[in-house]
């Protein structure tokens, strides 16, 4: 249960308090016009504000159908350790399970030593028994 003094919203955040969310964790600058069509074109947003600024966000992107991938989860530090990701997965969880359907993938990257947190919903790491290592390519 999220304490009185959060504010959880299902929508976008604004491409300035989302830039300014990704520069405090570290994440590194994005061009405002590609961080904004980014944000449009996902297909769900859950937002944690306080004090109306941005503090966590997590939201999926994907084909909505056969595809779903668990994108920028993530809580300002100076908000770590208050259940504020357990409410973003939880959020993002309850939308899959009516969204995706039966034969449907469902992936994410997990920021390292985060693992054990996204197993906890069910996902197994790479590689396994029957998966090969994840890849991906930054531009």
């Amino acid at each position: 249960m999220l304490p009185e003094r959060f504010t959880l919203a299902l929508a976008s955040p604004s491409v300035d308090d989302f830039l300014q969310l990704r520069q405090k964790v570290g994440w590194g600058e994005l061009e405002a016009d590609l961080a904004q069509k980014s944000l449009n074109n996902s297909l769900f947003h859950v937002t944690i504000y306080h004090d109306q600024q941005l503090i966590g966000m997590g939201r999926v992107v994907g084909d909505g159908a056969m595809y779903f991938y668990i994108q920028d989860v993530v809580v300002d530090p100076d908000f770590h350790h208050q259940g504020l990701g357990t409410e973003l997965m939880d959020t993002i969880e309850g939308y899959l399970r009516y969204t995706a359907d039966k034969g449907s993938t469902i992936g994410l990257l997990a920021a390292q030593g985060k693992e054990s947190f996204y197993a906890r919903y069910g996902y197994v790491q790479r590689p396994s028994n029957t998966l090969g290592h994840g890849m991906c390519k930054f531009v």
